[in-house]
């Protein structure tokens, strides 16, 4: 017995070993990552040529000489490229997404070739197409709006496959008692879905929709495959030309900045929205 005891009193006074919490080990993980993070930033930063970068590209002068035209003109056409391709793309892409879901099975298998074709292509292919391809298929006709009516047509064929499958997965995600109620109280099913359906799968794709709306702005600068006047190009094409001009890079960056002045904003948006709608669902 006193063996045993003994044996029990060592057991209870050994020392704890030393050595650091699962949580302090993190935190010196975490450390020593920006540490280095950091020490990468500052020797890339070291080693740069920030002069040459600042003559090649942060000419205050020729900065100046882009205002107002690069705002009222190729930033204006941006946004127009944008917001007419936006809307070609959201009214086809609903009629994909409700051909998607049609009992009708040829409905089904068209809207699901159409998806396949334009997602997997690459978005400068259709815009060969329409501003190649349309006027050989369809000789002596013109489409409606000219350049704008191209980009919008362009923009519309490549956004319409995405949008057609967020706006389906939207549709899904109602509950099927919506639809059930409506047709109980005598609504036909088109008329159910028109107004009850679709309206409640829009609030619930809307931030989806808004990230569309991001990546299609800055797909609007392949309009210069199309052919541009002076009066018709945008971002992309304005800080190309006056670089080319210049022999200098500044109009590219000024254009890139302007590019962030829509898209920032936008994407903040889109962060609000989830969040909105993470909260709706809690």
């Amino acid at each position: 017995m006193s063996g045993q005891a003994e044996a029990d009193t060592q057991v209870r006074v050994q020392p704890r070993k030393s050595g650091l919490t699962r949580r302090q080990k993190r935190a010196v993980s975490r450390g020593v990552q920006y540490v280095v993070f950091v020490a990468a930033l500052v020797a890339i930063g070291a080693s740069a040529d920030w002069g040459q970068l600042q003559n090649q590209f942060a000419q205050a002068d020729l900065a100046k000489q882009l205002f107002p035209d690069i705002i009222t003109l190729a930033l204006r056409n941006t946004v127009l490229y944008t917001l007419s391709g936006f809307a070609f793309g959201l009214v086809l892409g609903v009629v994909i997404a409700l051909m998607r879901l049609s009992s009708v099975g040829p409905y089904r298998w068209l809207a699901g070739v159409y998806i396949e074709i334009f997602r997997g292509l690459p978005a400068l292919l259709i815009f060969v197409f329409v501003g190649v391809g349309v006027p050989l298929a369809f000789p002596g006709t013109e489409i409606i709006g000219g350049t704008y009516g191209k980009v919008a047509l362009a923009l519309g064929l490549v956004a319409a496959a995405y949008m057609a499958e967020t706006i389906r997965a939207g549709i899904q995600a109602v509950p099927k008692g919506q639809m059930e109620a409506a047709r109980s109280l005598g609504f036909s099913h088109a008329r159910a879905m028109v107004s009850i359906i679709i309206p409640q799968a829009f609030r619930i794709v809307i931030p989806p929709l808004t990230n569309e709306l991001v990546l299609l702005f800055k797909d609007s600068s392949m309009v210069l495959f199309l052919g541009v006047t002076l009066e018709e190009r945008e971002l992309a094409k304005f800080g190309r030309d006056l670089a080319s001009q210049s022999a200098n890079s500044t109009p590219i960056l000024v254009a890139g900045l302007c590019y962030l002045l829509v898209t920032v904003p936008l994407g903040f948006v889109v962060r609000r929205l989830e969040a909105k709608a993470q909260e709706a669902t809690k």
